[in-house]
């Protein structure tokens, strides 16, 4: 069995659907089951319309219309989604009475997407002379917890996805399921996260210990930097777990920042595809990689950061220092990225400036605290980076020929990342020289 995962740009329209049929068509006999993710563009149509509804500002009709022209491209049954549609007019017309937007509530509107794009294309393969049923991932045995946004399956999943596809998924019918979505045990449904249906993927492939797991995107696999800042960037054909889920955490742009662990844990390899030219091999992601190859893997970034800096003479041979500060971050649910500190300042980043602002009340006992945004973490990856001659100073110069400032240094012992922090503003000059001088 292989889990294939296609996502939004992969299923936008007939087009691209019917690639995605012809794909898994070449893969019948290695028994697929099918993610989705939802119609490119619909899951922003349903949370811009939360928000109006919540201004009683309804914008009902755009979602409908854009998801209708879907269907209709692709001769889908008139009334396929129409209960679908009620539910979520009925929760619009509930938001609006209320005039509140709550966790819970974006997750179920966002839900809608998925659930609506498997129908769809469950119908459309169907009718292409591929018998297909779609599912809601909760009734093949996904059960969650509940931290909206974020969810996560609860402990024994995996015993009840594994009696759930028994039970429930006929055998010669392909499955399409849907991706980024669950329901918790109370019955609320939630969300994991954006861009979740990759971890969707490899938390269905570690349940049912599929043989691999098949990411399906707009790009030929995971690439050597971001292809919208270099166009000459290239494939990597193959890399570590863990190199993979650096990159992914810090803004790799192809595989949502979790999506390895899973896969990591039950070792079933990860590959990164293009639904727009199948025959390219893209990247396979497993525990070898290339080996004893050296170098650098891929440059990332994540931009959009905020940098805390405190300082304080009180730091100087003070046993527990650091712990105090990082016990009031964990209080406050503030994730530390990047860190770096001196005899009398540490700093550090995080992408939730709000939560470190909630924070700092607690934290200026501990010394001066200011606060910078506007920041993006830049990390060179690769095999033990750290006794490569002459990486670092490659690092810093080609920051120096584009004219920017670095704020922050970090590289570990035997570290496969080398990370510096820089201003959003200089992220288009900095990529493609350092590209150019590390892989050109």
């Amino acid at each position: 069995m292989i889990i294939m995962k296609f996502g939004g740009s992969s299923v936008a329209n007939r087009d691209q659907i019917s690639k995605v049929l012809d794909i898994v068509k070449t893969r019948l006999d290695r028994r697929p089951v099918l993610i989705c993710s939802a119609h490119k563009g619909i899951t922003d149509a349903l949370i811009n319309a939360a928000k109006g509804a919540v201004r009683r500002e309804y914008s009902l009709p755009d979602v409908i219309d854009l998801q209708s022209e879907i269907a209709d491209g692709l001769d889908c049954p008139k009334d396929l989604l129409t209960e679908l549609f009620q539910e979520i007019s009925d929760l619009l017309r509930g938001i609006g009475l209320v005039r509140e937007l709550s966790p819970r509530s974006i997750d179920y509107i966002a839900s809608f997407g998925e659930r609506m794009s498997v129908r769809c294309i469950a119908d459309f393969f169907t009718r292409q002379g591929l018998k297909a049923q779609a599912f809601d991932i909760w009734d093949l045995g996904f059960t969650t917890d509940e931290k909206f946004g974020a969810a996560r399956p609860l402990p024994g999943f995996r015993d009840w996805m594994q009696q759930a596809f028994r039970e429930k998924v006929p055998l010669n019918v392909l499955p399409v399921v849907t991706g980024f979505i669950g329901r918790s045990a109370n019955g609320e449904i939630t969300t994991l996260g954006r861009n979740g249906s990759d971890l969707t993927a490899t938390l269905t492939g570690a349940a049912l210990d599929a043989e691999e797991v098949e990411i399906w995107t707009d790009t030929d696999g995971v690439m050597t930097a971001d292809p919208s800042i270099v166009p000459h960037a290239r494939n990597i054909p193959r890399m570590r777990f863990d190199e993979a889920a650096e990159l992914a955490h810090f803004g790799g742009r192809v595989l949502h920042p979790s999506t390895l662990l899973p896969a990591m844990e039950r070792n079933i390899p990860v590959r990164v595809l293009n639904t727009n030219q199948p025959n390219h091999p893209g990247t396979i992601i497993d525990r070898e990689g290339m080996g004893n190859k050296t170098g650098v893997t891929s440059v990332a970034y994540k931009e959009r950061q905020a940098i805390l800096t405190i300082t304080s003479t009180g730091m100087l041979q003070q046993a527990g220092y650091l712990a105090g500060v990082f016990q009031v971050l964990a209080k406050w649910g503030v994730v530390v990225d990047v860190i770096s500190t001196s005899e009398i300042s540490i700093s550090l980043s995080t992408d939730r400036p709000d939560l470190l602002h909630q924070a700092l009340p607690e934290l200026e006992p501990f010394g001066a605290c200011q606060v910078h945004t506007g920041k993006t973490i830049l990390v060179v990856v690769g095999p033990d980076l750290s006794h490569q001659k002459g990486l670092g100073c490659e690092i810093l110069a080609a920051a120096e020929r584009a004219g920017a400032p670095i704020h922050m240094i970090s590289v570990g012992l035997n570290s496969i990342n080398f990370s510096i922090v820089i201003d959003d503003q200089d992220i288009s000059e900095v990529v493609p020289i350092l590209h150019q001088s590390l892989f050109e």
